[in-house]
């Protein structure tokens, strides 16, 4: 068994670092930004797997942790303050203020669940954005919603990720290269969650989850278990806002609107909540599948001459069916973590 699954992991690892030269192949420039947005949300999804999937807060307010790690890059690296500071400084300085943003969230919230937590935590992502779209008067800090520009790229000793470079004899672009650090990141998120997952903060997230006052009565200390949930998760979410802002050289407060939480939300509960291989499956099918469906307007075209159906509105449309549909035969998700589908199995018996 160890040797298969040292060849299976050997694989695995071959593939990925393969898949780069193969995807611009066979699909083209344009879906190498693509697969490199899927690993950026696969990050987002399993910072919100903590709270939601192992502590059982929803949080509908996510996307404000991401925009505060965007923009500590952004202020931190480009002509606004000309401070340009290095990327290993102001990553870890993102995921920090993201953290901090996270327990001062879940401070006041700490008693409530549910529907109250939900709305509780939309009117927070909400504020966030607000506050980031008028932070242009009378001090200009954040330039308003015309966002920021000419975001430094990650650069490493003269070597910058934002242009086309020449690595031994091959000319890598710059959505390859980021590939690669994006897919290192992840492969540390996903670390950090299965050790969490395996470790007594995990199994008393479990607990939470299950039934609070129960663990409260077995010594949890429910309190810090909870505002740890909400730091850990919002660490992950300003490490992927730090990442999404070099690599776009771009933020404007219109990227952190309510659905991009929703739909952070909607990637955990189509791959199943709590499973660390569901939240990954779940991430790239609602980024990559959409995308795909962009191409029906030339389909269209091609079979009956016009376009009867907007691709952005059929996008919607089976996006929507396919949730309901996910709620009514597989409400665990596709791929659902054993306690998750025996507790549902038990419900239903």
């Amino acid at each position: 068994m160890k040797g298969k699954a040292w060849l299976t992991a050997a694989l695995l690892l071959a593939g990925l670092v393969l898949l780069p030269f193969l995807v611009e192949a066979s699909l083209g420039k344009s879906w190498m930004r693509i697969i490199d947005f899927a690993l950026l949300y696969i990050m987002l999804a399993l910072g919100l797997n903590i709270v939601v999937g192992y502590a059982g807060l929803l949080d509908l307010g996510y996307v404000a942790f991401y925009a505060v790690g965007a923009y500590c890059w952004a202020l931190l690296s480009s002509p606004q303050f000309d401070l340009h500071l290095p990327f290993w400084l102001i990553l870890p300085l993102g995921a920090m203020f993201a953290a901090m943003f996270g327990v001062l969230l879940g401070t006041p919230t700490l008693r409530l669940r549910g529907d109250y937590l939900a709305i509780v935590t939309l009117g927070f992502g909400e504020i966030i954005r607000i506050f980031l779209n008028n932070l242009n008067a009378p001090v200009n800090i954040t330039n308003g919603p015309q966002g920021i520009t000419l975001i430094d790229p990650i650069t490493v000793g003269g070597f910058s990720l934002g242009k086309t470079q020449d690595v031994l004899g091959m000319s890598i672009s710059s959505p390859h290269m980021y590939y690669y650090v994006f897919l290192l990141c992840v492969a540390l998120v996903v670390f950090v969650s299965l050790r969490l997952e395996n470790s007594r903060i995990g199994r008393a997230w479990v607990a939470i989850r299950e039934d609070e006052m129960a663990a409260a009565a077995a010594g949890i200390n429910t309190r810090n278990i909870k505002l740890l949930a909400f730091g850990m998760g919002a660490a992950f979410g300003g490490l992927s806002g730090g990442l999404f802002a070099s690599f776009q050289g771009f933020v404007s407060p219109e990227s952190f609107n309510l659905m991009e939480s929703i739909m952070i939300l909607c990637m955990i509960v189509l791959g199943g909540m709590g499973n660390i291989p569901g939240v990954i499956l779940g991430a790239i099918l609602l980024t990559v599948i959409p995308e795909a469906l962009r191409y029906t307007g030339d389909l269209q075209r091609a079979l009956f001459g016009q376009v009867f159906v907007d691709p952005a509105d059929l996008r919607m449309l089976l996006f929507g069916i396919a949730l309901v549909l996910m709620m009514l035969f597989r409400p665990t998700g596709l791929l659902p973590s054993k306690q998750r589908r025996q507790e549902f199995a038990e419900e239903r018996e």
